[in-house]
């Protein structure tokens, strides 16, 4: 059995500049010196600390290791019998470092930038193919700001959409594009080196006293920039993977001092070797019940007559139009029916949708599920965030599980809500599938016989250990519980 690799161990085997040993933070964040004013370090530190982060880069280049090993065995001629075989074992050195399984060699010391930590929390959501790392952050942000309004909240996001936080909330933002949204090819490390000099001016601007990511993988950017700092170092991870999908590196999880794992419908995973420094919650969502707006004002809104059939469809891209795509099939099947008026969810990530039909709304807001209650019932794709809206707003789903994510196991989650009798599942979608399926929810009984399932599925399918909750545990909701509790993050 592969032996575990202790939490920290990459602060533990470095030195401070200064030669004293590097201050290690235990569960909770280190209390320290508070400074409200805001105060920016001096420009020759951030100068210094750049031209550092540069000659760590260089040194742990392939081409300055290789050469380096060349170079060594020219001064040395001994070594020159070794040199295949030192060229063999580099190679492979680089590519391990290059999958997240060991560090580079060579590392920035961890620093303490004089106390001066900032009641402040950056937040690194990435994007995918929709707004789940986001939207759960954006959660933990709301409740935080509810919390204690003093407290600094940054988002430090790939998602173009930062229009979303200024109605969300007071929030400072920065934008860095991913890969994709850059004209032409950029290569990995180079982005991972911009990623890493402005995830670094960040906090050096805002000395934040608390990290937390949620993505599906760590970048190394994003790592080289955190490892050298001082403060609570967190991330987000949702439970449900495939089972065949590859694992994080060890390497890459040692960066961080908590592992948050928000409940899902299925077990939380516990396979991952960092388990013992895992710390679960319930399941994130961004509203509450009484963020619901009221079926009169939605469809008043909407245009849509009191006595109709509401259907909320949003199963992501695809062309209503194209009656051999996913959707539009979905669209046609639904058209067949005189009182069902359609509600279609416009990803603000995608291209606008066109369309001339009498029966179908557009609805390009943010978060839709706001708009809950005015629906009969819904045809969605399986993701995290849809998944525990429609069983905690008891809102009759079919779900359409995406069977191409890369580890987020869709088909697994929806299936339990299904065997629970809340929702219907449609693996292999056909039209004749669809249009069961919908004629199945198109009957009052079964969606309200449905909605009491999705209540007791609700409340049932958590299954959190309480026994050990973080300090910060309250900025984490609780499945249907509106009460937010005291704050217990100490910043010093």
């Amino acid at each position: 059995m592969r032996k575990k690799v202790k939490r920290r161990n990459i602060q533990k085997r470095d030195t401070v500049a200064t030669g004293k040993q590097p201050k290690i933070i235990k569960k909770g964040v280190k209390k320290v010196g508070i400074s409200e004013n805001f105060i920016l370090q001096n420009k020759e530190n951030i100068a210094i600390r750049k031209f550092k982060r540069e000659l760590r880069r260089t040194r742990n280049s392939a081409s300055y290791r290789i050469g380096n090993t060349i170079v060594q065995s020219i001064i040395r001629p001994w070594k020159i019998l070794f040199l295949p075989f030192s060229l063999i074992l580099l190679s492979w050195r680089l590519v391990s470092e290059k999958m997240g399984k060991v560090s580079p060699p060579f590392q920035e010391d961890i620093f303490d930038d004089g106390g001066l930590k900032r009641k402040s929390i950056v937040l690194f959501p990435t994007n995918g193919v929709g707004f789940g790392h986001f939207t759960r952050l954006l959660s933990i942000a709301k409740r935080i700001n509810k919390i204690d309004p003093k407290i600094e909240i940054i988002f430090f996001t790939t998602m173009p959409t930062l229009h979303i936080l200024k109605e969300q909330g007071i929030f400072t933002a920065y934008h860095m594009p991913g890969r994709n949204g850059y004209k032409g090819d950029i290569d990995a490390k180079t982005w991972n080196r911009i990623t890493e000099e402005f995830l670094s001016n960040v906090f050096e601007i805002h000395r934040p006293s608390m990290f937390i990511f949620d993505g599906v993988y760590p970048y190394r950017g994003m790592l080289n920039a955190i490892r050298p700092r001082i403060m609570e170092k967190i991330w987000l991870r949702r439970s449900t993977f495939k089972k065949n999908s590859s694992k994080i590196p060890l390497e890459s999880l040692n960066y961080f001092d908590t592992i948050i794992r928000p409940a899902d419908s299925t077990n939380v995973d516990k396979d991952d070797e960092y388990d013992p420094d895992t710390i679960t919650c319930d399941p994130i969502r961004l509203l509450d019940p009484e963020d619901l707006e009221n079926r009169e004002n939605v469809l008043r809104k909407l245009g849509i007559p009191n006595d109709a059939l509401i259907v909320y469809v949003q199963l992501g891209a695809g062309n209503i139009n194209n009656i051999t795509s996913e959707i539009g099939i979905t669209i046609d099947a639904l058209s067949n029916y005189d009182n069902i008026y359609i509600v279609l969810g416009e990803s603000m990530l995608g291209n606008r949708i066109i369309t001339n039909h009498e029966r179908i709304r557009i609805v390009r807001d943010y978060p839709n599920s706001r708009f809950f209650n005015a629906f009969d019932f819904a045809i969605m794709a399986a993701g995290y965030n849809s998944y525990h809206e429609a069983i905690n707003f008891s809102l009759p789903t079919i779900f359409f599980p995406n069977m191409n994510t890369g580890k987020d196991d869709q088909y697994a989650r929806a299936k339990i809500a299904e065997d629970a009798g809340a929702m219907v599942v449609i693996r292999q979608r056909k039209p004749n599938t669809i249009a069961a399926a919908i004629e199945r929810l198109c009957d009052p009984k079964v969606r309200e016989r449905m909605r009491k399932n999705s209540k007791n599925h609700a409340t049932g399918y958590c299954g959190i250990d309480r026994s050990r909750q973080p300090h910060y545990a309250p900025y984490f909701p609780r499945a249907g519980c509106g009460s937010l509790g005291p704050s217990a993050l100490s910043f010093g």
